[in-house]
């Protein structure tokens, strides 16, 4: 199913592969960054609570 890219296939081939791992980087980033605002975001409430 790998269509016939010729003398593009290096180029092409290493564009998808950099495309995808920018992708997982993002998504992997977000993740990271939402479980810490997550987590600062309990701290406030906690403190909050206690007044």
């Amino acid at each position: 199913m790998m269509p016939d890219l010729g003398d593009y296939a290096g180029a092409v081939l290493s564009a998808y592969a950099v495309s995808l791992g920018l992708i997982v980087g993002l998504v992997v980033l977000s993740l990271w960054r939402a479980r810490r605002v997550r987590a600062a975001l309990d701290k406030v409430e906690r403190r909050g609570r206690r007044t």
